[in-house]
């Protein structure tokens, strides 16, 4: 069976920082729970890698809210931040964004040897389709396959979701390509490999990847070895 590679989108695919998020994630939690929040509530938190869902949490807990105040509202919440972005982006100049170095050429190669291409993210699907549109890279990653930050809150349940909608896909055949701790972390919960991404963000440890590259086309060659 062919491989099933999971892309993560921050840091991983696209490289430049969009404000855009963290006002939408502010403005809609304010809005939602009635809370006060300051302007830098996402930077507050230790966020890269986590979901929508999580980094939500670990906002409204730091305003005082326990967790059963949060719970009901927390699935409503998601979409409506994910819409609030994207009213947000409709208006926004995004011809500076920077994709990573080489990835159409990357994914086209994965692509033509029959890999299989998915997102693994912790935006909400509508946003990671958005950027990936804009970045000119939606068409590697078909509907209907993936896993994002609106559908569960531990990032590890997002691989098993993927694995999931790719017709119950072997852990075995199965890789995560991130750039943070987290997504190595969960690949290992999930059971199965990863492949790190050195990024502006990274730190030097990747405890646990079963590869580090510096760049998406090492990644390509990675997987493509692994592929036999």
């Amino acid at each position: 069976m062919p491989l099933l590679a999971l892309f993560d989108v921050d840091g991983t695919l696209f490289l430049t920082h969009d404000p855009l998020s963290a006002e939408a994630l502010r403005d809609t939690l304010v809005e939602h729970y009635a809370v006060v929040l300051p302007a830098n509530a996402v930077d507050r938190i230790d966020h890269p890698g986590q979901t929508a869902l999580r980094i939500a949490r670990e906002v409204l807990r730091g305003a005082g809210l326990d967790d059963r105040a949060i719970d009901d509202r927390l699935r409503a919440w998601c979409a409506r931040f994910a819409a609030a972005y994207l009213v947000l982006l409709a208006g926004a100049d995004t011809s500076r964004w920077q994709s990573a170095s080489g990835a159409a050429a990357a994914l086209s190669r994965l692509g033509r040897a029959g890999v299989r291409l998915a997102l693994l993210t912790g935006n909400p699907e509508s946003m990671a389709r958005a950027r990936m549109e804009r970045l000119g890279l939606a068409r590697f990653f078909p509907a209907g396959q993936g896993a994002f930050g609106c559908d569960a809150e531990a990032r590890s349940e997002l691989i098993e979701l993927a694995r999931g909608r790719a017709g119950s896909w072997p852990a075995a055949d199965t890789v995560a390509i991130g750039d943070t701790r987290r997504d190595i972390e969960s690949a290992r919960q999930a059971g199965i490999r990863s492949i790190a991404l050195r990024s502006s963000r990274s730190t030097n440890s990747f405890v646990g990847a079963d590869a580090v590259c510096d760049d998406l086309d090492s990644v390509a060659t990675t997987l493509l070895a692994w592929a036999g």
